[in-house]
């Protein structure tokens, strides 16, 4: 557990770190860091019915309720990745990235959802696409699941049926048996925390299901226990013959005391546990953390319920959840302050935001991007390295994914190469300074993608992607350039003299 003392020093650097007169660190990275780029396989490949793919979820959602998308579009084309992978690995290879993350699709390796069909041209896309990495330099980092189900599984109640287990398992085999000799680093889900809070929490993101404190906590209990099948599984028949690494990338803000007192501090702590120590702690420490199953259990009790609302994993799969990860995964692109509050009275239906009894926000005076979420803090990303390091026996960190939107479509976009060069220099930073070791920093995105609700109105990309072009056209933006500089210097300032090794 961190000391009361290491966190208010933390939060006394970070703080200064705000300060105008804040000078980026021109120390290089080591040789061996990873910088890479990131897309997803539903929000680049199109294709969405060819060669035996099958309907997703995401296709299901887009054709039969366009009006849950700002935009009423689809990734029926997006990209069209899967007909110009070899256009994007040219981009990679001149940007000069050494990893790429990606994902795989369910629905285009299994047709029916399980693993007893294969669909063999969408096995020789991923492989083709695996060789022209590999033929330039560039080594894979592959999601398994990136939140999109064949849409036959979300018929049979998806991520919440007891057989979402083995089928992900099967899946997740499926695939180490395919591309393991390709691939090795792999992850098995990418942002769990979207796909059960988004989905059965607060109903933002499919399948829009409202049932805070309920649904979600099932959602994610299935989840975890999925991963740690997967990660048995590699670690059983797999890992020996193939050699690679396993892990999960898990989102989170970095969650600050809104002021230096022990109040907030406490209060930050609970909210950090319950949004990304929810999902660590088991993969980490083998179980929820203790605040969140004593504040969720009296707070049940408090309802008149016989049983906690946080399901409890068994002995065995403690066991089976604790170490379950090579290295940490981390999503990060924001933070919030969080102050404490008076605890909530009981209600129903209940609220993870009740059972918190927290209260975060964002000031109004942080520099502010196209979404009203995304506010630009990247001194902030050296508190949530260092509770990571503190909290699960300092890991290995890959930062999987980082970056800022915009909806202008601007080639000059300054404000994605301030945020990536400030980020980067905060990383470097805990990296120095505090011995956290992150080991590999990726960008979303490479290129412009379909961005889930938000369509195509909010562009992530280093390359922009003219989506009105039959060819899909993509473009350098001047953030191309820059992290191209980084990749070829290891270093964050414009003039490589004054880079330190």
């Amino acid at each position: 557990m961190i000391s009361f003392l290491k966190f208010t020093v933390l939060v006394t650097l970070v703080t200064r770190s705000l300060a105008d007169d804040y000078v980026l660190n021109n120390k290089r990275f080591p040789s061996d860091f990873i910088f890479g780029v990131a897309t997803s396989a539903y929000q680049i490949e199109g294709a969405w019915n060819e060669d035996g793919k099958t309907m997703s979820t995401w296709d299901n959602l887009t054709h039969a309720r366009p009006e849950l998308i700002v935009d009423g579009r689809n990734a029926d084309v997006a990209c069209d990745s899967y007909h110009r992978y070899e256009e994007d690995v040219a981009l990679m290879k001149e940007v000069g990235v050494n990893h790429y993350r990606l994902s795989l699709s369910w629905s285009r390796i299994l047709p029916t959802g399980f693993s007893d069909q294969i669909n063999q041209p969408g096995v020789d896309y991923y492989k083709s696409l695996f060789r022209a990495l590999k033929a330039n330099g560039i080594e894979p980092i592959v999601t398994v699941y990136h939140l999109e189900l064949p849409l036959a599984l979300q018929e049979l109640n998806g991520v919440l049926n007891e057989s979402f287990i083995d089928w992900y398992a099967d899946y997740a085999a499926v695939c180490f048996e395919l591309f393991g000799d390709d691939v090795k680093l792999w992850t098995t889900f990418n942002e769990p925390k979207q796909i059960c809070t988004g989905g059965y929490g607060y109903a933002y993101f499919f399948p829009y299901i409202h049932s805070e404190g309920l649904l979600e906590y099932q959602c994610a209990h299935n989840v975890l226990r999925a991963h740690a099948k997967a990660y048995r599984i590699y670690d059983e028949r797999f890992r020996a013959s193939q050699g690679g690494k396993v892990s999960i990338v898990l989102d989170a803000y970095s969650y600050l005391p809104a002021s230096d007192s022990a109040a907030d501090i406490t209060a930050a702590e609970t909210r950090m546990q319950f949004d990304l120590g929810w999902y660590a702690n088991p993969i980490f420490n083998g179980d929820y953390p203790e605040i969140m199953k004593s504040r969720i259990a009296n707070r049940s009790k408090g309802e008149g319920r016989d049983v906690s609302r946080l399901p409890e994993f068994t002995d065995e799969e403690k066991i089976a959840l604790n170490g379950s990860a090579d290295f940490f995964g981390l999503n990060v692109y924001t933070a919030a302050l969080v102050a404490a509050m008076d605890d909530p009275p009981i209600s129903n239906p209940p609220s993870k935001y009740q059972d918190m009894g927290v209260n975060d926000y964002q000031p109004s005076d942080w520099e502010t991007t196209s979404l009203d979420w995304l506010k630009v803090a990247p001194w902030t990303i050296r508190h949530l390295l260092n509770w990571i390091n503190d909290h699960y026996h300092q890991p290995d960190i890959i930062v999987t994914e980082n970056g800022v939107c915009d909806n202008t479509g601007t080639f000059q976009d300054t404000q994605r190469v301030s945020y990536i060069q400030r980020y980067l220099s905060n990383i470097r930073d805990t990296m120095e300074q505090d011995g956290v070791n992150v080991i590999g920093y990726i960008v979303w995105s490479i290129m412009d993608n379909f961005e889930w609700a938000q369509g195509y109105t909010q562009r992530f990309g280093l390359h922009h992607v003219d989506f009105d072009s039959p060819n899909r056209t993509r473009t350098p933006k001047q953030s191309a350039q820059y992290y191209k500089n980084v990749c070829e210097t290891k270093c964050l300032v414009d003039d490589d003299f004054e880079c330190i090794d």
